[in-house]
């Protein structure tokens, strides 16, 4: 059977694995804690999530996809009525936002602000690594990592020899499927990838001869409650990478009801099930979001919005100091906004990804600034927003 890469991309879209089994069991005297990200693509508007109460000029931006009904956080802001999950983590003291925040990048892309999000740099497809597998690297946790994505996504690469990687619906790729993969690298700089097709392909061969695989359904939430069991495990891996697609809405973005709303309750729903079957381990997590950018504050005519800028990051977890909305409020007036459309940005988001890191993977902050985000001008926040 031939495959195409068109149908190959097509038809991989919603396949996911899993990394890090068989690791030994971290020493009595560590306390392991974990990482959880989940990647929103297509620039999740921070402003629909988390919209700002009472500011007129933004209600008259938006009269057709105004979300109602919302829950009232402080005297600031509110919450999307749908993020049931996440507002009982607010009510526990384990659900925090950072809002007006971002990567520095401005030029709306999406290819290369995911590029960009993922590998933590300034120059897009200029770095082969990303922020998460540098920062593993450096904690020296090398394989230690759950991977719920094939290929190996860019935000976890820079491991050495992460080859650990399982099927989360048992069933590995055709022989096809690996021959087209080694096809589409063949002539790259990325080892670690050729490694990984040969790592699968193995299994794959272990699998036909009668191999024992993990089972489980394809969504998200089935997945982050399988991911949930082996991160709790004291010789689980220690970090675990989901993916929510469908966050770029030019048109129908809708209000309560709408496709943004959809993909904001597949996060909600992520959350919900790894906070349920973490169980204990849950007070040892910090569970975060990463998006390119956020949207623009005023609707279109096809009442949706267009890529912005500024934007919000959700975190959970018992690692968490408090539940608070941090942010250094910009304001949405025409002259604070930026290029007088977008939410500004007044908080660099790879501060926020610092300071978690350094939380879970018990680094000084100035290490991973120097070593992961080569000596940046980032903002320690670890004392702010989480628990030593």
């Amino acid at each position: 059977m031939k495959i195409s890469r068109r149908d190959f991309l097509k038809g991989t879209a919603t396949t996911l694995f899993l990394a890090g089994f068989n690791l030994p069991a971290i020493a009595s005297s560590s306390k392991k804690k974990n990482l959880v990200v989940i990647m929103l693509r297509g620039g999740m508007d921070g402003l629909c999530a988390v919209p700002v109460i009472g500011d007129k000029n933004f209600e008259k931006r938006r009269k057709n996809i105004l979300i109602e009904n919302t829950i009232k956080l402080n005297s600031d802001f509110a919450l999307h009525p749908k993020l049931k999950a996440f507002n009982e983590c607010w009510n526990e003291n384990t659900g925090s936002i950072v809002h007006a925040t971002s990567i520095p990048y401005t030029q709306r892309s999406h290819f290369e602000g995911q590029n960009l999000m993922e590998s933590g740099g300034r120059v897009a497809y200029q770095e082969k690594t990303g922020w998460v597998g540098r920062a593993m690297n450096l904690a020296k946790l090398q394989g230690d990592g759950l991977a719920l994505s094939l290929p190996m996504p860019l935000l976890l690469r820079g491991i050495p020899k992460n080859n650990n990687y399982f099927p989360a619906d048992g069933r590995l790729p055709r022989k096809e499927t690996l021959d087209l993969l080694k096809s589409v690298y063949a002539d790259s700089s990325e080892d670690e990838l050729l490694e990984m097709m040969d790592f699968i392909k193995k299994r794959k061969d272990e699998q036909m001869m009668g191999g024992t695989s993990v089972r489980g359904k394809r969504k998200n939430r089935n997945l982050a409650k399988q991911a949930a069991v082996y991160l709790r495990k004291s010789d689980g891996p220690r970090v675990a990478v989901f993916e929510v697609n469908g966050f770029d809405t030019h048109a129908a973005q809708g209000g309560v009801d709408g496709t943004h709303t959809k993909c904001l309750v597949e996060m909600d729903d992520i959350i919900k099930n790894l906070k349920e079957n973490l169980k204990e381990a849950y007070k040892d997590t910090i569970i975060l979001t990463v998006t390119e950018f956020g949207r623009t504050i005023k609707q279109n005519g096809g009442n949706g919005t267009e890529h912005g800028y500024g934007t919000a990051i959700f975190m959970a977890g018992g690692l968490l100091k408090k539940s608070q909305v941090h942010t250094d409020w910009p304001g949405l007036k025409r002259k604070e906004m930026y290029e007088g459309r977008d939410l500004n940005a007044t908080i660099d988001a790879r501060s926020v990804y610092a300071s978690a890191m350094s939380t879970v993977f018990d680094l000084d902050f100035k290490r991973i600034q120097k070593d992961v985000f080569w000596g940046e001008d980032l903002q320690n926040l670890s004392d702010k927003l989480f628990k030593a």
